[in-house]
């Protein structure tokens, strides 16, 4: 089973993308905070990140860039869920090192086809 590493601090939000993630049967692991992400990441080396923006000490843009600089996580793919929808935002993400992301809400529905195709999964 692939795991994937949630990074996320609203219960809500994390219940809604890990039902999504576990329909097609992918293994959730979650962190609260971008430090506490850093730290999953490096440990767990899950096979992509769901990384929310805007989050409490370090924020998403910022866990990204660290992860980015560690040579093992460098290229795992990250994907942002995030509340900004103003202009530049999904600049800003990509530049950060994201590979894709989505706004909230997300609709648990097709969200993983969504996912699938930004990392190019049939």
């Amino acid at each position: 089973m692939k795991r994937v590493l949630v990074i996320e601090d609203n219960p809500d939000n994390l219940r809604l993308i890990s039902y999504a993630l576990k329909r097609y049967g992918y293994d959730i692991i979650h962190a609260e905070s971008g430090e506490e992400g850093i730290e999953m990441a490096k440990k767990e080396k899950p096979f992509f990140i769901i990384m929310d923006i805007n989050l409490p000490g370090i924020d998403g843009l910022e866990a990204t860039k660290r992860i980015r600089e560690i040579e093992e996580l460098k290229d795992i793919p990250i994907i942002a869920i995030t509340s900004f929808a103003m202009a530049g935002d999904r600049e800003r993400i990509l530049q950060a090192g994201c590979n894709g992301y989505f706004e909230k809400p997300i609709d648990s529905l097709t969200i993983i086809e969504s996912i699938h195709k930004i990392l190019k999964i049939s």
